[in-house]
């Protein structure tokens, strides 16, 4: 599968603190991997305090914030969970209509974990089948989504968002926004 992603840029957009710090970093890996260009977007500049669940972990350098970048500048789009990272992302205005417009341009989106909060606020859920964490069922189910508890979900529809549960699903998340990215990347070529 290397080089599947060659030549894609792809945002991965988090708070400054509380991401899963292997839900950033695998994912992260496999982009550089398969021959893509990963960009880490965050609302401050400087460094991400990434986290092991509850406890400080890793920092991650911050390329870009979301108010000084475009969705035009990229392929796809992958946001991490951690439950404090998206509760942050959903309470800025630039962070939601960043991830809005990956949807309304066509561009594929994976999301794990708590990563849709963002999703949710962006309103960009009705209609659609996904997984998270099993707290956001009611939330994703109250933005007209359904909620499924399974590894891996693809919605298609009106654009690609691939969702999955937790860091356990890491494997099958990783493997399936690679297909997607590259099979997005193809049709638009």
């Amino acid at each position: 599968m290397a080089g599947t992603l060659e030549g894609l840029r792809v945002a991965f957009l988090v708070a400054n603190e509380g991401t899963e710090q292997i839900e950033l970093t695998e994912p992260w890996d496999a982009v550089k991997r398969e021959g893509g260009s990963p960009t880490l977007v965050s609302l401050e500049p400087g460094e991400a305090a990434l986290f092991n669940h509850l406890d400080r972990a890793d920092t991650w350098p911050v390329d870009v914030t979301v108010d000084r970048t475009r969705v035009d500048d990229y392929h796809a789009l992958v946001l991490p969970g951690g439950v404090a990272n998206p509760d942050q992302l959903r309470t800025s205005q630039p962070a939601v209509e960043f991830v809005r417009g990956f949807v309304e341009s066509g561009k594929p989106i994976a999301v794990i974990c708590h990563g849709p909060w963002t999703l949710i606020e962006a309103d960009v859920v009705r209609g659609r089948t996904l997984t998270s964490w099993p707290s956001l069922r009611t939330d994703i189910g109250n933005a007209g989504g359904e909620w499924v508890d399974r590894e891996v979900v693809v919605s298609e529809q009106p654009s690609v968002i691939v969702s999955s549960r937790k860091p356990a699903d890491l494997p099958a998340f990783i493997s399936t926004f690679v297909e997607q990215f590259a099979r997005q990347a193809a049709g638009a070529r």
